[in-house]
């Protein structure tokens, strides 16, 4: 279903992520990185971030007490399901370049979170 490279670095990004490194998400991020978060303004998120430690910090915030992480289809492309108490909090789509990840979109805005339930 999905290109076998760009299952194995969203492996590894959410491995990185349920470690809690910034360091370990960075290494994993291009020089040009850019994350964008939808909250639909009822969830307040930073908007935009650029580059590795910005972006890196950005997504271990995260990682809360509890949270679940799982890799599945998102927009038909491998990405990452954040759950907490069995509930969806936020869906991580990636843009992959090569072994890196070039483009972080966070989508905490619950409804549209709602179909993943």
């Amino acid at each position: 279903m999905f290109k076998r490279s760009e299952d194995a670095v969203v492996h590894r990004f959410a491995t990185a992520c349920r470690a809690g490194s910034p360091g370990a998400v960075r290494s994993l991020l291009t020089r040009e990185v850019v994350a964008v978060s939808d909250g639909g303004g009822r969830v307040g998120t930073p908007g935009r971030s650029h580059g590795p430690n910005e972006v890196a910090r950005r997504v271990t915030e995260l990682i809360v007490p509890g949270v679940e992480l799982s890799v599945e289809a998102v927009n038909g492309q491998p990405g990452v399901v954040l759950r907490v108490a069995g509930r969806v909090v936020a869906v991580v789509s990636l843009r992959v370049t090569g072994a890196k990840v070039a483009a972080v979109w966070i989508v905490v805005n619950p409804d549209k979170l709602r179909h993943w339930e």
